[in-house]
C-alpha cells in the first residue's frame, strides 16, 4: 500500500512539474517590458499585440514607401503591397538571417492571419457593395457578348495549359490528390476573372467611364466579376469535399442561402433601412451593427458548410441597395481601416508565400511565359471581337479587350484561396503571381497607348460628323470681329463651374445674361401707370433661350467610395444639391439648364473643364475664382481667408492657368466680391454690462436687396482678348438693370515707354504657344475706329444706359489709370445688388517693368495667370468683382 501511494505522489508531482514549467516561460513574462529587459518584439501568447503593432506598422509603412513611385507610373496601390509582400517573404528579406525569426515567427502567423481575413471578408463585402448590377441590367446585351467572350475563351486556354501545369507540378508538397477536372476548373477561373475594383479605378483615373469604353468595360466586369465568383465557389466546394454527393449537397445549401438573403433577408433589411431613414439620411449606426453583423453572420455560414468565408461577405455587398447612395456611405464608413490597416496585412501574408527562387529553371520559366501569354491573348482576343461585334471601332475594341486583362488584387485573392485548399503548390502560386502582377502593371500604360486623349477627341468629333476620319474638318467657317458680329453675337451657350462658395453670385450673373426683358425698379417717387404694371406681370421670353451647363468637379481620392460616386455619377447628380439649386434657378430665369457631376483628380480638372465646353460646344466658360484660394470645395463652415491666401493658392493658380492655356473657347475669370451679396459682420459684445448678447442677434434676417441694378466699367485698351469683353459687356448692358461705362485707354503718341513684350512670356506654357498668344492680342487698326463706331451706332435702348470715356494713358500707367477710373465708376451705391468690373486678360504692349524680379511673388503669380489689368483690379480695393476674359481659337465666339 505504501508503494502504491509512493507511486502514485511521484506521477502526481512529475505531472504538474512537467505542465507547468512551459507555462512559466511562455505565459508569464517581466511585467516591466523593456525596462525587466524584455526585447520589444517578444512574442508573447498572452499578449500577441506587442509584435503585431511591429509587423502591421512594418507592413504598412513599406506599402507606402513603395506606392508613391509606382503611382508616379499610373499603377494602382494593389501592386505596391504585393511587392511589398514579396520583399518581407523568402525571396529577399526572409534570406536575411534571424529577420523571419524576430519579426515573423512561425507561432505569430495565427494571429496576423486572423487579422489579415477579418480584412479580407469586409474588403469582399465592399467589393459586393462595388457593384451594381443597374450596370449590368443597362447594358445588358453588350455586357453579355463581351462579359461572356471575355470568359469562355481565357477560361479554354487556361483549361489547356492546366493540363501541363497538372502533370508537370502535381506532385509538388503542400497540395492535395485533385482530379484533373476541379484542377483545370479553378485554373481556367484564374486566368478568366478580371479584377472590377482596380478596373473602376484605371477608369476612374484615365477619365473614361463616360467613354463608349469604359461603359462597356464596366457593364461587361460586372457579370465576369459575378461568375468568377461563383465558380470559384464551386471550385472550393468540390474540393473541401470528397465525395460528389457531398459538394452536391455543398452546392444545392449554398444556392439555398443565396434565395435566403435575396427572398427572405433583403427585403427585411431594406424595409430597416426604410424605416431609421438610413436611406434617404445615411446610415444610423445601428443599422452599421446591422450590416456588419449580416455579413460576419454570412461569412460564418458560408464557410461552415464547406465554402470560404467571403462568398458570404460579398453576397451581403450585392444585396445592400444602392438608393440614396446607401452604398456610398456604408463604404465610407468602413473602408480606410480595410485599406489602410487589413489589406496591406493581407498582401504581406502572401507575399510570405512567394517564393521567386522556386522559378529555378526552364521548365517553370517557360510555364511563366506561357501563363502571361494566355492570360493576355485570351482575355485581349475575346474582349477585342466582342466589342468589335458591338459596332466599335477596331482601336476602341482592342483598348476593351486590354482592360478585361486586368487581374489585380481579385487574382491574388483567387490565388490564396487556392494555396489555402492546396489546390496549388508554392511553385504555381508564385508563377501565378508574377502572371497577375505583369498583367496589373500593364493595363494602364497599354491603355494610355492605344486610347489616348487626342484619339478621344479625334474618334468623337467623328462619329458626331464634324471631321472625316483622316481629321479633316467637314465644316469651315471664317469669322472677323465686324461691328455686326460685335452688336449681335452673344453668348447662347455658356458652361458655368459651379462651387458652392461661388453659386450666390453665378446666380445673379446668370440672371443678367438670362433676363433680357425684365422691368427696371421705378426710381422712388416715381409712378407706375396700369401699363408698366401690366408689362411687369408679363414675362417675355427670348426668341433662342440661354443654355447653361452646369459643371460640379468633385475630387476623385484613393478611397473606394469616390470611385463608386464616379460609377453611379447619373445618381449622384440628380442628388447633388448645388446642381440641382443651379437648374431650380435657372429655369426660373428663362434659362435652359443641365447640369452634371465629374469625379476627377484634382491635377485634371482644368482638363476636363475644357474637355466639357468641347462636348458642350460652349461659346464661353464662366470660372470663378475660389473664395479661399483652393480647389476644394467641401468646407461645410465658410469661412473668409485673406487676400494673400486667397490668391497664392498653388494648385488652385495652376488650375486657372491650365484652364485658360488649353482653353477651347472664350473663358472667364470671375472673382466675386460679394456680388449680389451684401457682407454680413459679426457683431462684437461692448466690456460693460449690457442686456445686448452674442445670441439676441444670431436670428436677425438680412433685408431684401430692394436696388437691382447693377454697374459694369470695362477699359478697352485692344486686342483680341478685348473685343470678346466687349461683345460680353453688350450682352449684359440688354439687360434694363444694368450700366455700362466703357473707357477707351489709347496710348500717347511717342510714347518711348512702349514695348512689344506680350504677357504670354509670362505663361509656363510652350514657345509655341507663346507666339501664338503675341500674334493674336496684337493691337490692330480696327481697335483704333472699333469704339467710336459702336458709340455712333448704338440702339435707343442702351444710349442712355452705356457711357463712353476716353483716356490717354502711357504704358507703365495704364493699369495704374485703368484701377483708379474703375473706384470712380463703381462701389459708389452700396444698396444695389452688386459692381463688375471687366478687362481682357492679354495686353501685348504693357512693359515688362511691371514684372521686376524683385517684386511680390503672389502679384507675379496673378499676373501670370490673369493679366496686369486682372491683377490689378482683384488686389486693389475695389468694392466690384472682377471678371477676366481670355478669347479662345482665334477668339471668336464659336
Amino acid at each position: 500500500m505504501a508503494t502504491i501511494t509512493a507511486t502514485v505522489a511521484t506521477t502526481l508531482l512529475s505531472t504538474v512539474t512537467t505542465s507547468s514549467a512551459p507555462a512559466a516561460t511562455t505565459t508569464v513574462a517581466p511585467q516591466g517590458g523593456i525596462l525587466d529587459g524584455v526585447l520589444p518584439n517578444t512574442f508573447s501568447t498572452s499578449n500577441p499585440i506587442q509584435l503585431f503593432i511591429i509587423q502591421a506598422g512594418i507592413i504598412i509603412i513599406l506599402c507606402r514607401l513603395l506606392h508613391y513611385p509606382l503611382s508616379l507610373l499610373g499603377q494602382p496601390r494593389v501592386i505596391a503591397e504585393v511587392i511589398g509582400g514579396i520583399l518581407l517573404g523568402p525571396s529577399v528579406l526572409a534570406r536575411v538571417p534571424h529577420f523571419t525569426d524576430n519579426i515573423f515567427p512561425t507561432a505569430s502567423m495565427p494571429v496576423l492571419n486572423n487579422v489579415a481575413n477579418l480584412g479580407l471578408i469586409l474588403f469582399l463585402f465592399l467589393i459586393g457593395l462595388e457593384v451594381d448590377i443597374r450596370l449590368f441590367t443597362s447594358n445588358w446585351r453588350v455586357a453579355l457578348t463581351v462579359g461572356l467572350a471575355g470568359m469562355i475563351l481565357p477560361f479554354g486556354l487556361g483549361c489547356a495549359i492546366a493540363w501541363g501545369l497538372y502533370h508537370q507540378f502535381h506532385n509538388d508538397p503542400n497540395t492535395v490528390e485533385i482530379s484533373f477536372g476541379i484542377y483545370a476548373l479553378f485554373i481556367g477561373t484564374a486566368i478568366a476573372i478580371t479584377a472590377f475594383p482596380v478596373l473602376c479605378r484605371i477608369l476612374s483615373e484615365l477619365n473614361l467611364l463616360g467613354t463608349p469604353v469604359g461603359v462597356t468595360v464596366l457593364a461587361a466586369g460586372v457579370g465576369n466579376d459575378v461568375i468568377g465568383w461563383i465558380l470559384l465557389a464551386l471550385c472550393v466546394a468540390l474540393v473541401n469535399n470528397g465525395s460528389g454527393i457531398t459538394a452536391l449537397w455543398v452546392l444545392l445549401v449554398a444556392i439555398g442561402w443565396v434565395l435566403f438573403l435575396v427572398f427572405g433577408i433583403k427585403p427585411v433589411f431594406h424595409w430597416a433601412l426604410r424605416r431609421t431613414g438610413s436611406i434617404q439620411n445615411g446610415p444610423t449606426q445601428g443599422m452599421i451593427a446591422v450590416t456588419i453583423l449580416l455579413v460576419l453572420t454570412s461569412s460564418w455560414f458560408t464557410s461552415i458548410i464547406g465554402v470560404h468565408a467571403i462568398f458570404g461577405a460579398f453576397l451581403v455587398g450585392l444585396i445592400c441597395p444602392h438608393d440614396g447612395g446607401f452604398a456610398i456611405h456604408v463604404t465610407e464608413k468602413i473602408e480606410d481601416l480595410v485599406t489602410v490597416l487589413f489589406l496591406p496585412l493581407y498582401f504581406a501574408l502572401s507575399g510570405l508565400s512567394t517564393n521567386l527562387g522556386l522559378l529555378n529553371d526552364g521548365i517553370t520559366w517557360g510555364y511563366v511565359i506561357g501563363v502571361i501569354a494566355v492570360a493576355f491573348s485570351g482575355k485581349i482576343i475575346g474582349g477585342t471581337l466582342a466589342a468589335r461585334a458591338t459596332k466599335l471601332v477596331w482601336r476602341e475594341s482592342l483598348t476593351i479587350g486590354v482592360l478585361m486583362s486586368c487581374k489585380g488584387l481579385v487574382e491574388l485573392i483567387v490565388l490564396n484561396i487556392g494555396l489555402q485548399a492546396r489546390i496549388l503548390s508554392q511553385r504555381t502560386f508564385t508563377i501565378f503571381v508574377v502572371m497577375a502582377l505583369v498583367t496589373t502593371v500593364a493595363t494602364t500604360p497599354l491603355t494610355k497607348w492605344l486610347y489616348p486623349p487626342w484619339y478621344q477627341k479625334k474618334l468623337d468629333q467623328w462619329k458626331r460628323g464634324e471631321i472625316d476620319w483622316d481629321g479633316k474638318p467637314l465644316e469651315s467657317s471664317n469669322q472677323s470681329d465686324t461691328l455686326s458680329q460685335i452688336q449681335d453675337t452673344g453668348i447662347r451657350r455658356l458652361l458655368v463651374y459651379l462651387r458652392l462658395d461661388s453659386l450666390p453670385s453665378l446666380f445673379t450673373f446668370i440672371s443678367l445674361l438670362g433676363d433680357e426683358n425684365v422691368t427696371p425698379k421705378a426710381r422712388s417717387g416715381e409712378a407706375l401707370d396700369s401699363n408698366a404694371n401690366d408689362a411687369r406681370k408679363v414675362s417675355i421670353s427670348p426668341s433662342r433661350p440661354l443654355e447653361v451647363h452646369g459643371l460640379r468637379l468633385v475630387e476623385l481620392t484613393e478611397r473606394t467610395s469616390s470611385v463608386m460616386k464616379v460609377t453611379e455619377g447619373d445618381d449622384y447628380a440628380s442628388r447633388d444639391p448645388v446642381v440641382n439649386a443651379f437648374q431650380t434657378f435657372s429655369r426660373l430665369h428663362d434659362v435652359a439648364a443641365s447640369g452634371n457631376v465629374i469625379i476627377a483628380p484634382e491635377d485634371s480638372y482644368a482638363r476636363t473643364v475644357v474637355e466639357q465646353a468641347s462636348v458642350q460646344e460652349s461659346d464661353f466658360v464662366l470660372i470663378p475664382w475660389s473664395d479661399v484660394g483652393s480647389n476644394k470645395d467641401d468646407s461645410t463652415t465658410p469661412f473668409k481667408a485673406p487676400v494673400e491666401n486667397r490668391f497664392s493658392g498653388k494648385a488652385h493658380l495652376d488650375f486657372i492657368q491650365t484652364a485658360l492655356s488649353k482653353a477651347v473657347c472664350n473663358t472667364g475669370i470671375f472673382i466675386d466680391n460679394k456680388f449680389s451679396t451684401s457682407s454680413k459682420v459679426r457683431p462684437t459684445l461692448p466690456r460693460t454690462i449690457s442686456h445686448v448678447s452674442m445670441r439676441s442677434l444670431k436670428g436677425a434676417a438680412i433685408p431684401p436687396i430692394t436696388d437691382k441694378s447693377h454697374t459694369i466699367f470695362f477699359p478697352y485698351l485692344g486686342g483680341v482678348d478685348d473685343r470678346v469683353a466687349l461683345r460680353f459687356v453688350l450682352q449684359l448692358a440688354k439687360n434694363p438693370l444694368v450700366t455700362v461705362t466703357i473707357a477707351h485707354l489709347s496710348y500717347i503718341e511717342g510714347d518711348d515707354e512702349i514695348v512689344g513684350v506680350s504677357e504670354g512670356n509670362l505663361d509656363s506654357v510652350s514657345p509655341e504657344s507663346i507666339s501664338k498668344d503675341i500674334i493674336n492680342t496684337e493691337i490692330t487698326a480696327q481697335d483704333s475706329s472699333l469704339i467710336s463706331t459702336l458709340q455712333s451706332s448704338l440702339s435707343p435702348e442702351l444710349v442712355s444706359r452705356v457711357t463712353f470715356t476716353k483716356v490717354s494713358v502711357t504704358a507703365s500707367s495704364a493699369a495704374k489709370q485703368a484701377t483708379d477710373l474703375a473706384k470712380e465708376s463703381v462701389g459708389k451705391n452700396p444698396r444695389n445688388a452688386g459692381d463688375i468690373v471687366i478687362v481682357g486678360r492679354r495686353h501685348p504692349k504693357l512693359p515688362a517693368s511691371l514684372r521686376a524680379a524683385d517684386q511680390n511673388n503672389t502679384e507675379y503669380d496673378m499676373q501670370k495667370t490673369i493679366g496686369v489689368f486682372g491683377q490689378s483690379m482683384a488686389m486693389s480695393e475695389l468694392k466690384a468683382s472682377v471678371l477676366v476674359i481670355q478669347a479662345g481659337g482665334s477668339g471668336h465666339a464659336h
